[in-house]
């Protein structure tokens, strides 16, 4: 039987926003998906300290990142042992949070085989900003183009609120999850569609791995889908 992990990152520096709400429904659509084979973890970077990177390329001689005195390894095992991977983010100038990118950025030179092995990780993206149009957009672009940097997977959300991910405009000075219990119709369309993305997730991830392990062989020979053969091989 196929076993799916669920990261979900809740990429705000804020605690109990609205990207955990966010991030929690999706979640929870993952578990209820298929109970007995999702396992889903929340990893939040409220309380974390991320160092940016520096280019010292250190990483390609020592195989991981040199910084150790803060909570980067801890994260980036989490997200090579994950199946699928939820970010969920709020819109920071036009972009994600600096403590975010840090992660990225040394995640991208520290793992040197995802540029060039096909993890077959299947990635989801949650947004919210103040208003439309206000860099949601720009957002799910940056994770979905570092998704596929690293050889994954990504997958979009339903219309309206996102082709490629979800996202949803939350006022400052409310957040999602008051608005939701508001009956706001915005906002109720857009957790509605998280959980259709959370739900899909997991389907997609299934049908990924179950075709590799069929083709176990076939991969093998094939090269470029180590880290994948990887995950397969710790069930």
């Amino acid at each position: 039987m196929t076993s799916i992990k669920v990261l979900g990152i809740n990429g705000s520096p804020r605690k109990n926003k609205s990207s955990r709400f966010q991030l929690e429904v999706a979640l929870e659509a993952a578990q209820e998906t298929a109970p007995d084979r999702v396992e889903t973890e929340l990893y939040s970077i409220s309380t974390k300290t991320f160092y940016p990177c520096d280019a010292c390329y250190q990483c390609e001689k020592l195989g991981h990142c040199r910084k150790i005195d803060d909570d980067f390894a801890e994260l980036r095992d989490k997200w090579m042992a994950a199946d699928v991977v939820i970010y969920s983010v709020p819109v920071y100038h036009m972009g994600i949070p600096a403590q975010l990118k840090a992660f990225i950025d040394r995640l991208g030179h520290s793992v040197q085989e995802g540029f060039d092995d096909r993890q077959m990780r299947v990635v989801g993206v949650l947004t919210s900003g103040d208003g439309f149009a206000t860099g949601q957009e720009s957002v799910m672009m940056f994770l979905n183009n570092h998704a596929l940097m690293l050889g994954c997977i990504p997958v979009g959300g339903l219309y309206p609120v996102g082709y490629i991910g979800i996202g949803a405009r939350v006022h400052y000075g409310t957040t999602m999850r008051k608005e939701h219990e508001a009956g706001n119709a915005h906002i109720v369309e857009a957790i509605d569609a998280t959980r259709q993305l959370g739900k899909h997730l997991v389907l997609v991830s299934t049908l990924i791995k179950a075709g590799g392990e069929q083709n176990r062989a076939l991969l093998e020979q094939d090269g470029g889908y180590g880290l994948f053969l990887q995950r397969l091989g710790s069930e």
